[in-house]
């Protein structure tokens, strides 16, 4: 079994592999000042409601861009699990030609991503990522990262939105009845569902472009399946690209498969 960890900004994405197949997944919130106990001890649960075991766990792959949580994430990994984990460096990592300077700018979400989105559906290829930040990142025909465009998130945009403006409400994002609101929530869901995925399609259009008519356009993130819909570009939502993208490194880091 392999336990597939992607660190984000927000959220912790975690995943369990049994022979290549995801037996379990989980989303936690990304918390700066957890121990290394308090890890294992939140592990420990999850894998107890699951009816899974630390002893099964044979390898460990991280994506991070969180590095102040390394360090307690690796020891984690070592204090409960035994094991030294597989930690995705985009300035060394072998398994995909990185055509960006500096290599260690890109996270190493997109750089997993990227893998994994021409493994299972081929290149050229664009991943739309709904983080903390909405990326893209265009991967070539070879295979190959090529870059991307980084835009601010809709949960962070939300939230600016409400600091800055006292006379707006929290609201649910939820797909509203029409593009004209009829209330300030519906508005807001307006503005912000249909606004998002209008900048999607339009950054996608000049990916493609430059990359390609033909690649195919994977969304990916906590908030794809709401805004994907309402693009004309988003072909493929696949939510856990990233742990699979974990998972195909760890493989191939294994058997030294590399390009």
């Amino acid at each position: 079994m392999l336990l597939a960890i992607d660190v984000g900004n927000t959220n912790i994405a975690l995943g369990v592999f049994k022979d290549g197949v995801l037996v379990a997944d989980w989303c936690i919130r990304t918390q700066l000042g957890r121990t290394a106990d308090e890890y294992g001890m939140l592990l420990n649960e999850l894998f107890d409601y699951k009816g899974l075991c630390f002893k099964d766990i044979k390898g460990i792959a991280i994506s991070n861009v969180v590095p102040p949580m390394m360090t307690d994430l690796i020891t984690t990994c070592r204090k409960f699990f035994g094991l030294d984990p597989y930690v995705v460096d985009p300035e060394k990592e072998s398994v995909i030609k990185i055509h960006y300077e500096p290599k260690a700018d890109v996270g190493a979400d997109r750089v997993v991503n990227a893998l994994a989105a021409f493994v299972l559906y081929g290149g050229p290829a664009i991943v739309v990522d709904f983080g903390t930040a909405t990326t893209f990142d265009a991967i070539s025909a070879a295979g190959e990262y090529m870059g991307g465009a980084i835009a601010p998130g809709i949960g962070i945009s939300l939230e600016a939105l409400f600091r800055a403006a006292s006379r707006l409400p929290r609201i649910d994002l939820v797909r509203p009845p029409a593009a004209i609101g009829s209330t300030t929530e519906t508005s807001i869901q307006a503005g912000v569902l249909f606004g998002f995925a209008g900048q999607v399609d339009e950054i996608v259009r000049r990916f493609k472009r430059e990359l390609g008519e033909e690649a195919k356009v994977i969304a990916t993130g906590g908030l794809a399946e709401l805004i994907a819909p309402e693009t004309q570009t988003v072909q493929i939502v696949n939510r856990l690209l990233t742990l699979e993208g974990l998972r195909l490194i760890w493989e191939r880091q294994q058997t030294g498969d590399g390009q």
